[in-house]
């Protein structure tokens, strides 16, 4: 299974972005420093935007900025806005109704996955996009 790495793309724009917080920098520009196609930064862009993240400027000359300080972005914001998958999945196969663990595995793993979801979320939480700057910086 292919990992989701759209938070850690996310995470790496918005430090881009709070790292020279006077420029305001163009997907394209963006797409160089992650490594990536500009169409699929874009997308990530959008989320971010619609979350209240960024500013964003479409066009030729398009542009996008931080929309609050660092210190006012937690990494769960960051999380919650790129709709990142939990920690941990869960399959899909079809219950064999002969099998009573086929038939409850999904509710006893939900309930016990939970908890590892809220500490995670929880962590991100208390980390500021400000606290990864600097560590960026250091």
């Amino acid at each position: 299974m292919a990992a989701n790495t759209q938070f850690s793309i996310a995470v790496h724009l918005l430090a881009g972005l709070g790292c020279q917080p006077d420029m305001e920098a163009t997907s394209s520009r963006l797409a160089a420093s992650v490594n990536t196609s500009p169409s699929f930064l874009r997308r990530t862009l959008a989320k971010l935007s619609k979350a209240g993240l960024i500013h964003t400027t479409t066009g030729k000359a398009g542009s996008c900025r931080l929309a609050r300080k660092p210190k006012d972005i937690t990494l769960l914001d960051i999380y919650k806005a790129v709709e990142a998958p939990p920690a941990f999945a869960i399959h899909h196969y079809q219950p064999q109704n002969a099998c009573y663990v086929s038939c409850n595995i999904k509710a006893a793993l939900e309930f016990a996955l939970s908890k590892p979801q809220q500490a995670l979320e929880a962590s991100l939480a208390g980390i500021s996009l400000g606290q990864i700057i600097r560590k960026l910086k250091s």
